[in-house]
């Protein structure tokens, strides 16, 4: 049907006289019928005034009346947040009826709710069931609408915890939420996985390997947190489904991100499956500290960015391979792994590790294909590859719904990404750059870290003053208000998405005789220009290598579009000329610039 009636949404006290008042309406035939007798939508929440203290429940049913009852009698005697929710003077309960529901739409709109608010920061406890995506059915076309609908209702009783769906969708939270509909690629590798978690823990063995592999934006990060809530919740340690609270597996989320990790400790701890006394998500080296080889193996370790685990000994870790060691303390590790985004020396691996590592997990190794993050045609993905990979600049494809746009100066661009914060559309989009200026932490009277190009300069990412930065520590970089003035880093940006990318690419990555070509002596990240001791003792350098995967990360963040201007001359000029000639992208005739450039000093030098 092209017009659906508006959806019915109704908010009463959670309580006896609030389910009564609920069913006084129903002298109104309307209300009978869609709010009383149809499949509904509900939502049970708390009102707390303070921030990041409410408790919300959602669910569905065929009969709200006898739901209700059920939730406010029988479940308090058995389940700790049901009693909680009763005994709370300002719980009310929100009811959703549409003409259109019937069980597997109401499924899944009762999904779609887990999903937003998995990314309201108001929340501090989210209760669900299961996950309940739903595949075709009869109304499935009219999801989408609907909800849109319920949410704009929703925002207008309570904005607080039904804040502007736009903001919702732009959170690091929303972004890895495990109640994303997951595709087919998505959904198959999930269940490969699942079948043979299940069958290993039937088993004795230890360090079963699992490698998820994918280039950026292949969709890994939401397949992982899917399967970490639902090994969380729905298995027991035989490997039999199940929602009883007891024997439930030790499933650990790992990543060596501190921008991933606050997201994953956030979204852990609002479903439950995470807590202060029980720590589910950590840090590689605090995991393995924890837990040493000679104690009970835990089931389950996930590690997502694996690609970002040490590969030698540093200060606080003293082995030699994190990813064996996770193997001697789980019965399964399932890791997402991603060869063109290692960035550092200390987590550089040598071929014949990886094919050591390949040869281990054996034919548990899935590959996701599909570019799930940039919505781009296939000749924009190729033109970007070709860019960082085959290190050839060819004219920029025209594209509907992605854009590539390059520019003349740091300023255009930095002022192209801020007009971007008051488009509704295209939301949260910030400015980025390689590691080619100087930043340290370390001193607390340290300076000011500009990323500076001429006249013009930015401050790095995180160094605006504490002050301008209370109650943003739980907070992802790019959704911090101050980071629009500054400029991000794979060390702040690695594994998120941005709807708009503006990159800078400094001096360290260059355009001479026709190709792209990396200069490790332009950049400041000594963790990738540090050389590296080979298992056979020899020192090289893989700065080359560890630069293009930096580039590689930095250009694959954006959703809709990617701004770029480039510091050296050579290369910015091959870009120009890309941009100007876009409608010979199919000549597959690479752009050539002048031959061998001095590098103007219009950017910063190393210190």
């Amino acid at each position: 049907m092209d017009k659906m009636d508006e959806p019915i949404v109704r908010q009463v006290s959670y309580n006896r006289d609030g389910l009564n008042k609920l069913k006084a309406e129903g002298k109104n035939p309307i209300i009978d019928r869609f709010l009383l007798q149809y499949p509904t939508v509900y939502i049970i929440h708390t009102d707390k005034k303070s921030a990041n203290r409410v408790t919300v429940y959602v669910g569905e049913t065929s009969d709200i009346h006898r739901r209700t009852i059920q939730h406010l009698v029988d479940d308090p005697s058995k389940r700790t947040d049901w009693a909680l929710l009763s005994n709370d003077r300002s719980a009310q309960m929100i009811v959703i009826g549409h003409q259109h529901f019937n069980k597997s739409l109401t499924m899944d709109v009762e999904n779609q709710l887990m999903l937003y608010l998995s990314g309201v920061p108001a929340i501090k406890q989210l209760n669900n069931r299961r996950t309940n995506p739903q595949n075709q059915y009869f109304t499935a076309k009219e999801k989408n609408k609907i909800f849109v609908n319920v949410w704009e209702k929703l925002h207008r009783i309570n904005k607080v915890v039904f804040p502007v769906q736009k903001v919702v969708e732009d959170s690091a939270m929303f972004k890895a939420s495990p109640f994303h509909a997951l595709t087919e690629e998505q959904l198959s590798a999930k269940e490969r996985i699942f079948d043979h978690v299940k069958s290993a823990l039937t088993s004795n063995e230890i360090g079963q390997l699992i490698l998820v592999e994918g280039e950026a934006g292949s969709g890994k990060t939401v397949l992982l947190s899917s399967l970490f809530y639902e090994l969380a919740t729905h298995l027991d340690q035989n490997g039999l489904e199940t929602d009883a609270p007891v024997n439930k597996l030790s499933v650990y989320t790992l990543v060596n991100h501190e921008e991933q990790l606050k997201v994953y400790e956030q979204i852990a701890t609002k479903l439950g499956i995470s807590s202060a006394k029980q720590e589910r998500v950590m840090r590689p080296t605090r995991f393995i500290n924890q837990h040493l080889a000679s104690d009970a193996p835990v089931d389950v370790v996930l590690v997502d960015e694996a690609h970002l685990l040490w590969t030698q000994g540093k200060q606080s870790y003293q082995g030699k391979n994190q990813l064996m060691d996770l193997l001697m303390r789980a019965r399964v590790v399932i890791a997402v792994f991603d060869k063109h985004q290692v960035l550092r020396t200390n987590g550089y691996w040598e071929k014949t590790q990886l094919q050591k590592i390949e040869k281990l997990a054996g034919e548990n190794i899935i590959n996701l294909k599909h570019q799930m993050r940039m919505q781009a045609s296939s000749q924009t993905i190729a033109w970007v590859d070709s860019l960082v990979h085959r290190h050839r600049i060819f004219p920029i494809p025209k594209d509907k719904q992605y854009e590539i746009k390059v520019f003349n100066s740091p300023a255009q661009l930095q002022a192209a990404i801020k007009n971007k914060k008051s488009d509704n559309e295209n939301g949260l989009s910030r400015l980025l750059a390689t590691f080619d200026w100087p930043y340290t932490q370390k001193g607390k009277d340290k300076p000011k870290w500009f990323v500076k190009i001429g006249d013009w300069q930015a401050p790095w990412n995180l160094e605006l003053p504490r002050t301008k930065r209370r109650g943003t520590k739980d907070i992802p970089w790019a959704e911090q208000e101050e980071s629009l003035e500054e400029v991000g880093s794979t060390f702040t940006i690695q594994g998120f998405d941005l709807n708009f990318a503006g990159v800078i690419i400094g001096p360290s990555v260059k355009f001479r005789k026709g190709r792209v070509v990396f200069d490790p002596s332009r950049s400041c990240d000594s963790g990738a220009t540090n050389k590296r001791t080979l298992s056979d003792n020899r020192k090289v350098s893989v700065a080359t290598e560890l630069i293009e995967n930096e580039l590689n990360v930095l250009l694959t963040r954006g959703v809709h579009g990617l701004y770029i201007y480039a510091v050296d001359p050579g290369l910015r000029q091959a870009l120009l000329k890309a941009q100007s000639h876009t409608s010979f992208f199919n000549s597959q005739v690479p752009l050539v610039a002048e031959d061998e450039q001095k590098y103007e000093g219009n950017g910063s030098e190393k210190k």
